[in-house]
């Protein structure tokens, strides 16, 4: 009750000198502010960009790593020899058969290969420019598919290659007007009839613009190479990819990469002195370099920040030090009565820290109010971490600008601070 009683006299303390001197404490609490508002705003807009722009890539899916000819980033010297890359053959479906029987650390794994500026007709209703993906099977398990409409492919449609096919929320929209019901109509891709089998869930438009499985058609693998050639070399060839999906358990899917780019090497026929002709690409690796690009905009927001907070801690500390000043005698008064030095140092640093919260809350507030400004796709979030770490610092600011002057306040003598003026 003893300690809870303080909290309260400091409190009011800290009030009646924030409702004495409202115009000083403003001006002075405008660096808190400021800073406060300058760093959160640069590390909510940064986590926000960030979190967007890593969910633009969701469509290459989490702990897959993919083998192919072309790799993700450039290499660790920072340059991208693609002239090296345009030569290495192309993923091909007997090396994802050979891996598919002698991998043991993959959860799941398949081939793949798409078509971009494909047309699918229904009656008089045709889509043009649509990404049409052959999978193989254990595609659903590498990617998310969500259905919304009828079922996935089964492993017989998979492995004979029926003519079959899954569109995309858009496409089905734009082939099937007026709430016709696609599911088991007949639809045309170059020609050939598929049977519509599924409906997939509506995405809707990324940050970055990448591909969306609004606008894509899935058929099976082997009915996708009787429409488009796949292969390992020539360049009018459709590019296959392999995705190897990881356990969780391979951190890193460090097991996996190790297995299969021993087992690739061996079945490409690679001497252990020559490099690989083939990239294992891991989203992991965009969205690394991508956290390393905000990491330095992050800095740079709290070096901006960081002035505006030191001109607000010496602003605070202004405050304080004019506080005790004009407290002098009230101090002596305490103490007189029996206030003990603890009690007088805890009220002016809670002032202090009080105070100071004021000002971060005031700069939170202002970076809320950025949430609402409409910024196309990109949807801005002030997060609780933001939000703890904004009063954090507005707090330890407090504490560090009120230390001296609370330290001054309670090693006053009471006679003398009694007799002040």
């Amino acid at each position: 009750m003893k300690t809870l009683a303080q909290i309260y006299e400091s409190f009011r303390f800290a009030w009646r000198a924030l409702k004495s001197n409202v115009l000083r404490t403003i001006l002075s609490l405008l660096g808190v502010t400021v800073g406060i508002f300058a760093i959160i705003a640069v590390l909510t807009i940064v986590d926000s960009l960030e979190k967007n722009i890593k969910d633009s890539l969701n469509f290459l899916g989490t702990g897959v790593i993919y083998v192919e000819k072309w790799p993700f980033i450039a290499d660790a010297d920072g340059e991208y020899r693609w002239w090296d890359f345009w030569n290495r053959p192309n993923a091909s479906y007997n090396e994802f058969k050979f891996l598919q029987a002698n991998l043991k650390h993959e959860s799941s794994m398949a081939i793949f290969a798409i078509k971009g500026n494909v047309v699918l007709k229904y009656g008089n209703n045709s889509i043009s420019q649509i990404r049409l993906l052959g999978g193989s099977e254990g595609y659903d398990a590498v990617q998310d598919i969500n259905i919304d409409k009828g079922r996935y492919f089964t492993p017989e449609e998979i492995g004979s290659g029926r003519n079959v096919v899954i569109l995309g929320n858009e496409v089905a929209a734009a082939l099937f007007v007026n709430g016709k019901e696609p599911i088991g109509e007949l639809i045309k891709i170059k020609d050939l009839k598929y049977t519509v089998i599924g409906v997939l869930r509506k995405e809707g438009q990324s940050f970055l613009g990448t591909p969306s499985k609004d606008y894509m058609a899935f058929v099976p693998y082997q009915s996708f190479r009787r429409l488009y050639q796949t292969g390992t070399g020539l360049p009018q060839e459709i590019t296959s990819r392999i995705g190897l999906k990881g356990y969780e358990s391979d951190v890193g899917l460090v097991e996996l990469e190790n297995e299969a780019r021993g087992i690739l090497r061996t079945r490409r026929g690679l001497k252990p002195d020559e490099k690989d002709n083939f990239a294992m690409n891991r989203p992991e690796a965009i969205a690394s370099v991508i956290g390393q690009l905000f990491d330095i905009v992050g800095i740079a927001g709290w070096i901006i920040g960081g002035f505006s907070i030191l001109v607000g801690g010496f602003g605070i500390a202004n405050i304080m030090f004019v506080s005790v000043k004009e407290r002098t005698s009230i101090i002596g008064l305490q103490k007189s009565l029996g206030a003990k030095n603890y009690f007088i140092l805890f009220q002016f640093l809670f002032e202090a820290i009080f105070l100071s919260l004021i000002g971060g809350l005031a700069g939170l507030f202002l970076v809320f109010l950025i949430t609402f400004i409409p910024m196309g796709t990109l949807v801005v979030t002030l997060t609780i971490k933001n939000i703890a770490l904004g009063l954090g610092v507005s707090s330890a600011i407090g504490l560090i600008s009120g230390i001296i002057p609370a330290a001054l306040a309670a090693r006053l003598d009471p006679v003398l601070a009694i007799r002040a003026n």
